[in-house]
């Protein structure tokens, strides 16, 4: 297994190319399941998740082929025709890694009627249970049963009818499964309390793009009109907001200025306010945002929260931001109860956090030293990454592949702006 060295203290300064993003490829990717015509996404991140979300597409029967592209091109293209389903069931032993995974029960039960689906697995940060994709599913006309750690939802003859669905918590993923089988429905569905991430608005644009009909895309609010079927289409996957908030805390922890190419301001309203309250210089355009930290970092407080508020998904990369400011930050996780794990890894390398349930009380130290440490999940694995930047010394991060799962091409990213870096083996 692999493991990063970083040799801690260069300031990073140039451009990093922001990638296309995760969280909206791995709903962008299912699409492909409501119709019999192609669907090529472009823009697509190199990551192990991709790959382990295209190679579920398979099981159902699903062409897959990927364009060529130059050893420079951070981006892929991939093209995915499901002509005919020859399969409704996703297995424990390609789900288990992957939370995504739950995503193919909306578009399977609308194409095909059935799905059969692993409870899903991921990153072990917290009780991320999905109920509310079930009930929700529920609520269109599915019928649902769990037996043996999987999940079995049935559409009466005729496929589903639609209905009407108030969340009670605002949840990404349900919402996005409520939108795939929704728009095949016969009736129309109504989601009220749904999330409003730019994720989300990805999607709703992509299920448009190939014949849906949807309103109040944005806003909580959405009204999903069931068609009789669905085209293909050619669609470019958003930038990535948590990968373009991550190399800004690493430019901003040591000092540097940074163009995150390609990066959407208009989706990062609330990273970009924490790191001006920080002390971080930003500056939008439409071509990115340019990071300028030439002066001291401020302590912040912060709580977490649904869009569009502080992203979860955020949370361990502005703590390690945050473990070089002056003064004693507050940080509160709203949305998971186990998100902290990455405290203790950031207090090995010369961090001052201690944490009370949901609550982390950051105090701010003049320096760090590298250590080796251990990542636990994707996001705490790149506050790892952004410690050690600014650390004396060097670090080594085991468990890479949570990195691998979220972060395309980190290293070549981070020694393209002066970071010394590499991957070695164990």
């Amino acid at each position: 297994m692999d493991k990063i060295i970083i040799r801690g203290g260069n300031r990073l300064a140039g451009t990093i190319p922001i990638s296309g993003a995760k969280n909206a490829a791995l709903t962008l990717i299912p699409c492909a399941l409501l119709t019999e015509e192609p669907l090529t996404l472009r823009n697509l991140p190199r990551l192990a998740d991709i790959d382990g979300f295209q190679h579920l597409m398979t099981q159902f029967g699903v062409s897959v082929s990927i364009a060529g592209g130059r050893p420079d091109d951070f981006g892929r293209v991939i093209t995915l025709q499901a002509t005919r389903l020859t399969g409704t069931t996703a297995p424990y032993d390609l789900v288990r890694k992957m939370r995504a995974s739950i995503l193919v029960l909306g578009p399977l039960l609308a194409r095909a009627g059935e799905a059969t689906v692993s409870l899903p697995g991921g990153c072990a940060i917290g009780n991320r249970p999905i109920d509310l994709h079930l009930k929700v599913l529920e609520a269109l006309g599915a019928t649902i049963e769990l037996a043996q750690g999987y999940v079995r939802a049935m559409a009466p003859d005729g496929g589903l009818s639609g209905g009407d669905f108030d969340f009670p918590v605002v949840s990404v993923g349900a919402t996005e499964n409520a939108l795939m089988a929704a728009v095949l429905a016969n009736g129309t569905s109504r989601l009220t309390n749904a999330a409003r991430e730019p994720e989300i608005v990805d999607l709703c644009n992509l299920l448009v793009a190939m014949g849906a009909e949807i309103e109040g895309i944005g806003s909580s609010d959405l009204t999903i009109h069931g068609v009789k079927r669905l085209n293909g289409a050619t669609y470019k996957c958003m930038a990535d907001r948590i990968e373009a908030g991550s190399y800004a805390c690493a430019a901003a922890i040591t000092g540097g200025a940074v163009h995150l190419d390609g990066a959407e301001a208009a989706d990062m309203a609330a990273t970009i306010h924490a790191l001006r309250n920080a002390g971080v210089h930003v500056e939008t355009g439409k071509n990115g945002i340019f990071i300028d930290a030439n002066g001291p970092l401020r302590a912040v407080n912060i709580s977490t929260a649904p869009y569009p508020g502080f992203a979860t998904d955020m949370q361990a990369q502005l703590m390690a931001l945050l473990c070089r400011a002056e003064g004693t930050s507050v940080l509160t996780e709203t949305i998971f109860e186990n998100r902290y794990m990455h405290v203790p890894e950031l207090n090995r390398m010369g961090a001052h956090i201690e944490t009370s349930g949901r609550t982390a009380i950051v105090h701010g130290v003049t320096k760090m030293t590298g250590a080796e440490v251990m990542a636990t999940d994707l996001r705490a694995s790149m506050s790892l990454v952004i410690a050690g930047l600014a650390a004396e010394g060097e670090t080594m991060v085991h468990r890479l592949y949570h990195l691998d799962r979220g972060y395309a091409r980190l290293e070549e990213k981070l020694a393209l702006v002066g970071a010394d870096i590499e991957r070695v083996g164990e």
